[in-house]
């Protein structure tokens, strides 16, 4: 019997809804809609802040699925959810929007985490939490909304897919997977940590296990839209995109690359010790009561802003043009704060390659030669220390996501790392979300190795192998560029 699902997977710059039919041990996947997603700048008293236009995403959603009864004749099963993380909207006594959610590159919490942070220690807040130092995360957008309105008079708040899935006709919930991204909740017990929310209501006058909706697993049935089931997935993205690792080795290093690259590995415990704080590592959980120890790298958020400057200039072709620059012939700390905003990306990078010492990067082709050779050596470096922190060998790498379409950067990978590369899928997040609601609402059932087989079933791999003659020069460059 076929089963049909259906993911709604959105990125930071992008929407999709992707139709899965689950028959004969694997999921076929069909898009049904795409469309665009970006912050929206408004001016206010402090400058311009960034807002995501969720009603132009909820409208992108709603046509989409318009779309299904006519390209076929299965009735969905299920659908969910999976969105970037940390972002949140804040909801009246009637469940109504109090306002547009804020974008995470919103520069409204450049100052929060000082303030936060006077009344508990750095060290401790990611003993108790897992979760790296980033401006952005969901404690310090709570401080940095400490007296406005919509914070005071809000009867809950839901993370980004949480909120959608909820008007789609799931009970308000939180997933525990974006949960974990906030930095407000303990990675043991998979529940709100008392001391971190004793300080957000105490700065803001909101707790977060009060304001927040009940934690849920990822895979929980939360309500039914029509005659579809409407599932809590691993809604962060990335955990649905590790879901969707075509592997069965029990510890699996992953690179997740889209807008952001996260790198890493898959664990059953979190690691939070002192030298996981110092190099800003950090534990997202998973499907399956998993933990991902990771690191977060710039992405191809770098690359995205470099073609939006250039007129939108067409990425594939790009990313063809840089494959004639030598390797290594301009490289940056790609993790560079000043790469986090949007604006003048060529034009930031030149600044950071002089400072460098490097040669500025002129052309297209250069800029974008650059973009890539810093994300391989950013990955090399990201996956060292977390196998020098946590002891799992590591032998081979999976690529997921949009970024593998890129076969310079996959390749690059290799060289720079040393090791074996497999890239597969592009789609990685949706399977993932897809392969959750399967598990969720058929005989197929929640057993991990039962999963991993399905997405091992639907997918197609290629392997990068690295180029003996090219590792003298990563190790120059990781000896010579700054971190």
């Amino acid at each position: 019997m076929s089963t049909l699902h259906l993911a709604i997977d959105l990125g930071a710059s992008s929407g999709r809804i992707i139709a899965g039919t689950l028959s004969g041990g694997t999921i076929t996947m069909t898009e049904i809609a795409r469309f665009r997603n970006r912050p929206i700048a408004l001016p206010t008293r402090r400058g311009d802040y960034l807002y995501w236009d969720i009603l132009d995403l909820w409208e992108s959603i709603d046509q989409g699925l318009a779309r299904i009864d006519a390209l076929t004749s299965l009735t969905p099963t299920s659908i969910g959810v999976d969105t970037w993380g940390v972002d949140y909207a804040l909801l009246g006594r009637n469940g109504e929007l109090l306002a547009n959610p804020s974008c995470y590159r919103c520069p409204r919490t450049d100052t929060a985490p000082e303030q936060f942070y006077a009344d508990l220690a750095r060290d401790e807040h990611y003993r108790r939490t897992g979760i790296q130092f980033q401006q952005f995360n969901t404690v310090f957008q709570l401080i940095a909304a400490a007296g406005s309105t919509s914070l005071q008079h809000a009867e809950q708040a839901l993370l980004m897919p949480d909120l959608l899935t909820s008007w789609l006709g799931g009970e308000p919930h939180t997933d525990i997977t974006n949960a974990s991204t906030t930095a407000l909740l303990d990675p043991v017990t998979r529940d709100w940590d008392d001391a971190v929310g004793a300080v957000v209501e105490k700065q803001t006058g909101r707790r977060p296990a009060e304001l927040f909706a009940p934690l849920v697993e990822p895979g929980t049935v939360v309500g039914q839209r029509h005659d579809a089931q409407v599932v809590t997935v691993a809604s962060h993205d990335t955990a649905s995109a590790v879901v969707a690792v075509p592997t069965d080795a029990p510890n699996p290093y992953f690179i997740s690359c889209g807008t952001w690259s996260l790198v890493g590995v898959e664990r059953t415990q979190p690691l939070t010790s002192d030298a996981a704080c110092a190099a800003n590592m950090t534990n997202e959980l998973g499907y399956g009561r998993t933990v991902r120890f990771l690191k977060n790298i710039m992405g191809l958020w770098v690359l995205n802003e470099c073609a939006r400057h250039w007129n939108d200039a067409d990425i594939p072709t790009l990313c063809a043009q840089a494959a004639s620059i030598p390797a290594g012939h301009c490289v940056i700390p790609i993790n560079d704060h000043r790469l986090f905003a949007p604006g003048d990306m060529p034009a930031r990078i030149r600044a950071i390659a002089a400072e460098q010492g490097q040669p500025q990067p002129h052309t297209q082709a250069e800029v974008t030669r650059c973009i890539i050779d810093s994300l391989a050596l950013a990955y090399r470096r990201a996956l060292h220390t977390t196998e020098a922190l946590t002891g799992t060998p590591l032998n081979t790498v999976h690529m997921v996501g949009g970024g593998i379409n890129s076969t310079l950067l996959c390749q690059l990978t290799a060289d720079a790392t040393g090791i074996p590369v497999v890239a597969g899928p592009t789609e990685g997040t949706a399977l993932g979300n897809l392969v959750v609601q399967a598990a969720a609402t058929t005989p197929l059932g929640a057993d991990r190795e039962a999963v991993r087989k399905i997405i091992r079933a639907s997918v197609t791999t290629t392997m990068y192998y690295p180029r003996s003659e090219q590792l003298a020069l990563w190790d120059r460059l990781d000896a010579t560029i700054s971190h």
